[in-house]
Parts: structure tokens; C-alpha cells; sequence
């Protein structure tokens, strides 16, 4: 009888864990934020939704890598160096051809970035890392793999503050690799006269156990709007609950941003 008993519990148990993991999955709500500062004052003058907690970088990582790639003097100008597509890289399609750092910044080109990183070196970019103040600074999931759905993680509080201290000369890199790195971000028009500069990244959350979780798909649109003589910074994220096909959640978070970027201009 007590073992019988035993098994009813157990099986019960099960059931009830189940039902609330179920519960769980499907009380998952999607993440959102945006925020928008000034970068005179540093002072918001938009900011709605989870914008204090920390995800993955992913593809919006290659701002503060041309940053680093510039400053070194890896990176030289817009067009060059181009680098040639090797096999080992692997990769879709799309990224099987020469390179130089406006197309890497125009179509997202992740070997290219993983050869920048190489080039660097683990001291020289776990310093810039240091001295960036960049998100969590924790490198810890290597070179070439850190900011992708690994240890490093930035909030998108932490996003603008970063392109603020860019934009107005407070990070540790040369006027040059300002200056070019400004140059190679792809530029976007919206309306009422915006100019918009910034860059996509997209990636998937992991689950406990360290698992992607492609239902929770994760988008980032981070950079910096000009209109005359102003300009104001942006950070954009979204961690939705279902899952993207044909183009990448990114594209999404851009797109819906840059669209409604004149309304919510009105408010500032």
C-alpha cells in the first residue's frame, strides 16, 4: 500500500510540475523598451518599458568593435580592409564574399567581426571591454563568441549612455576612430527631416538549461537620431514570444521605430 501510495504522489507531482511549467510558458509576456536621451544633458526624454535589464548585444556589438578596430588600427577607412570570404568561416549565403567595414556594418557580416576580435587579441579586447564600461564586461564566453548569446550582456539604459559617451568624445579611442566609425553605421530616413544612424542585432533568449530558445526571439535597434543642429540617442529591444519568419526580429524593431520616430520626436 505504501508503495502504491508512493507512486499516486509521485505521479502526481509530475503532473502538477508539468501543468505549471506549462503555465509558466505561457504566461511569458514579451520584453519591451524603448528610451530616448538627449546628448547634450544625457537626460531621457523617452522611456518606456524594461530598459534596466541586461540581454545579449548581439549584432549591435559592431559599434564599439569598429570602435576597437579603428582605434587600433585594424580598421583603416570605409573601405578598407576588404578581407576575403574563407570557408571555415561558414555562414548562409549572404555572407560568402569579400568584405570591407561599410558592408560589414550595412549587412551584418559576423565572420567579419570574429576576425576583427582575432586580430585584437584577448588582452587588447577584454581592456577595451575594461575601459568601454560596456554592459556587464564580462567576456568570459571568449573572443570571438562573447556578445553572442554568451556572457556578455548590456541593458538599453546602458546602450545610450555608451553611444553618448561615444558621440561627445568620452570613450578612450581616437578622434579617428570616432570619426570613422560614425562613417561606416548605416544611415536611415525617417520623417519630419530625421536622419537615423544605427545598428540591428538579432538572437534568441536561452533557456535553464542553456539552450536557444527560438520562441523567445530577441531584437535591438541602438544608435543615434539627427535633425538639423539636434541629436538624440536611441536604444530599441524587443524579446517577443513567438517565433520570426523571412526577416529577422531586428529588422521588425528597426523599421517600427523609424516609423514612428516623427510622432514620438513631438513629445521632445
Amino acid at each position: 500500500m505504501a508503495f502504491r501510495n508512493s507512486l499516486l504522489l509521485a505521479f502526481s507531482l509530475g503532473i502538477t510540475a508539468a501543468f505549471l511549467n506549462c503555465a509558466s510558458a505561457e504566461a511569458a509576456e514579451p520584453i519591451r523598451c524603448t528610451v530616448i536621451i538627449d546628448e547634450d544633458s544625457g537626460e531621457p526624454l523617452y522611456r518606456q518599458g524594461a530598459c534596466d535589464q541586461g540581454f545579449y548585444p548581439q549584432s549591435t556589438f559592431k559599434l564599439p568593435l569598429a570602435m576597437m578596430g579603428y582605434d587600433a588600427g585594424i580598421l583603416t577607412d570605409a573601405q578598407n580592409p576588404r578581407w576575403k570570404y574563407q570557408a571555415k568561416f561558414g555562414g548562409p549565403e549572404r555572407v560568402r564574399k569579400d568584405v570591407d567595414p561599410v558592408i560589414w556594418e550595412k549587412d551584418s557580416i559576423v565572420w567579419y567581426s570574429q576576425e576583427i576580435a582575432r586580430k585584437l587579441g584577448s588582452k587588447a579586447f577584454a581592456d577595451y571591454i575594461q575601459r568601454f564600461g560596456y554592459g556587464n564586461r564580462d567576456v568570459s564566453g571568449g573572443l570571438t563568441e562573447a556578445w553572442l548569446m554568451s556572457s556578455l550582456k548590456i541593458s538599453a539604459d546602458q546602450q545610450v549612455q555608451f553611444i553618448r559617451r561615444f558621440l561627445t568624445g568620452g570613450l578612450p579611442i581616437s578622434e579617428h576612430a570616432v570619426d570613422m566609425t560614425a562613417a561606416v553605421i548605416p544611415h536611415f530616413p525617417a520623417g519630419d527631416g530625421w536622419d537615423i544612424q544605427g545598428k540591428t542585432g538579432s538572437g534568441w533568449l536561452r533557456d535553464k538549461a542553456g539552450k536557444v530558445d527560438y520562441d523567445r526571439p530577441l531584437g535591438w535597434f541602438v544608435g543615434w537620431a539627427m535633425k538639423d543642429e539636434r541629436r538624440v540617442i536611441f536604444a530599441r529591444l524587443l524579446v517577443d514570444t513567438k517565433r520570426y519568419k523571412g526577416d529577422p526580429i531586428s529588422f521588425v524593431v528597426r523599421d517600427g521605430l523609424i516609423r514612428e520616430f516623427p510622432k514620438l520626436a513631438e513629445g521632445f
